[in-house]
């Protein structure tokens, strides 16, 4: 029985990392036009080198959530989407590797949406 339990354990974490990878795959897109207008502020930001309204925008995303494909430390870039009302930086974020690879995420990191041009 403790044998059994073993090997489902050890399947399980080498199917893990598998899954997940996955489910990078399965990640939904949307239209840079579809995109709201702060957000396409942003993006036009992001690809003329700024400038920035705030002051993390540019800072390394580590991706500790996991969910967008995972890329060597340093690979991915976080910038803020102003968010109509809120006091704060919000929780809206456009987080890119290198241009043109970009994902929206309007729920601070949780869920992304990638970027089409």
């Amino acid at each position: 029985m403790l044998r059994a339990l073993h090997f489902l354990l050890l399947a399980a974490l080498l199917w893990l990392p598998q899954a997940q990878a996955g489910q990078h795959a399965q990640l939904p897109d949307i239209a840079a036009a579809e995109l709201p207008a702060e957000a396409r502020a942003t993006l036009r930001a992001i690809k003329q080198g700024g400038p920035f309204t705030y002051d993390r925008d540019g800072v390394v995303f580590k991706n500790y959530e996991r969910v967008l494909p995972q890329q060597p430390r340093g690979y991915y870039h976080e910038y803020t989407v102003k968010t109509p009302g809120a006091r704060n930086r919000g929780a809206r974020r456009i987080v890119c590797g290198p241009l043109p690879e970009c994902y929206y995420s309007a729920d601070h990191y949780r869920t992304f949406k990638r970027i089409r041009e």
